[in-house]
């Protein structure tokens, strides 16, 4: 099965198991999960939930892997430039990355997806390491961009 058709299984899937859930935190819980457990090159896969006491800073929420940076505040490393941009990002290799945060120096490679409040308010981004050089490219972006439009779907603001 090729990424593509992965991406859009596990879309199903997380779409099938936090129908009707109201709890951002679960919901991010089990796209994390699904999504780890479906790609092999994935090493670190959570997310960074906007802080709602600091703004400008990430906070680590759920996620699978080795142990992840606490906070992460707007503009510093390749999270905190997506929570600024609103832009997913792909890079190739993290250590050329101007201001890269190494929270596990095993990741080489990641994408960081942002994640969106019906809305339209920045509310988490979605963080995927690997350890393997260049491991994403535009089917990931397509296929965890089309996921984590959903992720918030239908709750309160």
């Amino acid at each position: 099965m090729g990424k593509t058709a992965t991406y859009e299984r596990v879309a199903k899937e997380i779409a099938a198991v936090i129908g009707g859930e109201t709890s951002a935190i679960a919901r991010y819980a089990t796209a994390g999960c699904l999504l780890s457990e479906a790609f092999a090159h994935y090493y670190w896969t959570g997310f960074y939930l906007v802080d709602p006491l600091k703004p400008n800073e990430l906070v680590v929420g759920p996620y699978q892997g080795t142990l992840g940076c606490l906070r992460i505040p707007f503009g510093k490393g390749v999270c905190g430039a997506v929570a600024r941009s609103g832009e997913t990002l792909i890079v190739k290799d993290v250590h050329a990355f101007p201001g890269h945060i190494a929270c596990d120096t095993l990741t080489n490679s990641e994408i960081v997806v942002p994640v969106f409040s019906e809305a339209g308010n920045l509310a988490a981004v979605l963080d995927v390491d690997s350890t393997q050089l260049d491991a994403f490219d535009q089917e990931d972006k397509i296929g965890l961009e089309t996921i984590c439009k959903t992720l918030l779907l239908g709750l309160p603001q």
